[in-house]
């Protein structure tokens, strides 16, 4: 990009709001780690700092509390979700948020957003931050009006024009939910209040207490429901168990009856939250990473199982199809990933004969041990596998790999009392012990490594007696 054309890029990244700024930053920094369109993407977060950057030289910082924009949308902040991600009911997309702001300040409450402004300012010159918050309020209840009133229906054109000046059609069902959570603000702050702040167990007892403090005439709309449930979900150690609470309403587990009920969308929440979790499982064990697999296939099988028990789902209803759907596709992921780990270990542990080893061949060691994690992947599915529709080819796939890797063990260990080739079959044998202590623990391990050590000393000392003779 020549010069001219850098300088054009600079002038509109500066006139962006710093909200703006930011929103650009992130989705920018998502892009690179995806991979997508790295060079366009590093070139504008160059950019994007330098702009900021100078912002912060020219002036000090303001505070991030301070982001008129923040401060509007701040009861929202438990709801917002990024990425492009579906939503479900009891979410808004954070990305939505920046153009909500550009059209209340143009269309939706020009007077009160500029009132508000002029709030901060005097409030910034008197160094009294505390004196914002009946600014804040209002601005919240201006903005909140504005937002139903361009949704509700009317007749004409005039309605659609109108919101076709927000933004697409993702950005008006951001903006009908927004509206409703900043209506409501006192009533979902009440409720987080009255809840504890962690739950490891939903049971009787905080089911209970949850109805109670649901038992709010403002709560109980079909907009508003799934927001509050939202916020018990978040309290929950096993998220899935929101679903007792449509059961604990519908005083039943029949599905008909739970789905009769306002509190069905609880079931709708869980089944599109172990749907998430699996759309994160498939895109990890892709890009090969496994450090959230054990956290992961745990919520996925304790989810699973718990709306297989604690609900009489039909095979073919809504919820049961969805069901089916996240059991099958958990299965596809993880069944050609499980399949792929006995070829791996016996492209490392496969005996040559001396001919076929080269001067200084060797095993890479971080290969050894990315095929070692997935031995314990595999270890880990075998734990969860009947819940996840896996059990046949995990158990085959774990007894091959234990079969395979004992006998492949003791031929290497045998293998190296013969001086040719020996450096790389060390390798080889301490790939198999490594694999061995996955497998089989770490005591076999230790003696397997023994009698590699007593295999290789075994042949040097009939040497050394030879050459004292």
């Amino acid at each position: 990009m020549n010069q001219a054309s850098s300088e054009r890029l600079r002038e509109y990244l500066a006139q962006l709001p710093p909200q703006s700024q930011a929103l650009l930053m992130r989705e920018f920094e998502r892009a690179l780690e995806r991979g997508e369109d790295t060079a366009v993407a590093t070139y504008v977060l160059q950019e994007l700092h330098k702009v900021v950057r100078g912002a912060e030289d020219d002036e000090e910082a303001r505070p991030r509390t301070e982001d008129p924009a923040r401060l509007l949308f701040r009861p929202l902040e438990p709801f917002l979700v990024d990425g492009n991600f579906p939503i479900r009911p009891g979410q808004i997309r954070r990305a939505s948020l920046a153009q909500i702001w550009v059209w209340l300040a143009r269309d939706g409450a020009p007077e009160a957003v500029r009132e508000f402004e002029e709030a901060m300012t005097r409030a910034r010159e008197s160094e009294a931050s505390g004196s914002i918050e009946p600014a804040v309020r209002k601005l919240q209840l201006a903005a909140a009006q504005a937002m139903i009133q361009i949704t509700t229906p009317t007749p004409g054109d005039d309605h659609q024009r109108a919101l076709s000046r927000v933004g697409p059609p993702n950005v008006i069902e951001d903006l009908v939910s927004a509206g409703q959570v900043l209506q409501a603000r006192e009533a979902l702050e009440n409720l987080s209040s009255k809840m504890p702040g962690f739950m490891r167990v939903f049971g009787e007892a905080q089911i209970t207490a949850a109805v109670a403090a649901l038992n709010v005439p403002s709560l109980q709309t079909p907009q508003l429901l799934p927001f509050a449930l939202s916020l018990i979900v978040q309290r929950l150690t096993a998220p899935w168990q929101i679903i007792r609470l449509a059961v604990k309403i519908a005083a039943s587990d029949d599905e008909i009856r739970v789905a009769a009920t306002p509190y069905g969308v609880a079931v709708t929440i869980a089944l599109h939250d172990l749907y998430f979790v699996a759309a994160c499982l498939r895109t990890d064990i892709r890009r090969g990473h496994f450090e959230e697999i054990a956290d992961q296939l745990k919520t996925l099988h304790d989810g699973v199982r718990g709306l297989r028990t604690e609900l009489d789902l039909r095979n073919d209803s809504v919820w049961g199809r969805q069901l089916a759907s996240i059991r099958a596709d958990i299965s596809n992921s993880l069944q050609s990933e499980i399949e792929s780990v006995p070829g791996r270990v016996r492209r490392i542990l496969r005996q040559r004969a001396d001919k076929d080893i080269t001067v200084g061949a060797r095993i890479d060691m971080s290969e050894v041990e990315e095929t070692a994690g997935l031995i314990d992947f595999v270890a880990l599915c075998r734990t969860f596998a009947s819940e996840l529709a896996i059990n046949e080819v995990t158990l085959r796939t774990y007894s091959d790999l234990q079969h395979y890797v004992e006998q492949s063990t003791e031929a290497l260990v045998q293998s190296l009392r013969n001086e040719k080739g020996r450096a790389f079959r060390q390798q080889q044998a301490k790939a198999a012990i490594r694999f061995c202590e996955v497998l089989f623990g770490s005591d076999y391990a230790s003696l397997m490594n023994r009698a590699a050590e007593n295999a290789v000393i075994g042949d040097r000392k009939p040497a050394a007696k030879a050459s004292q003779k």
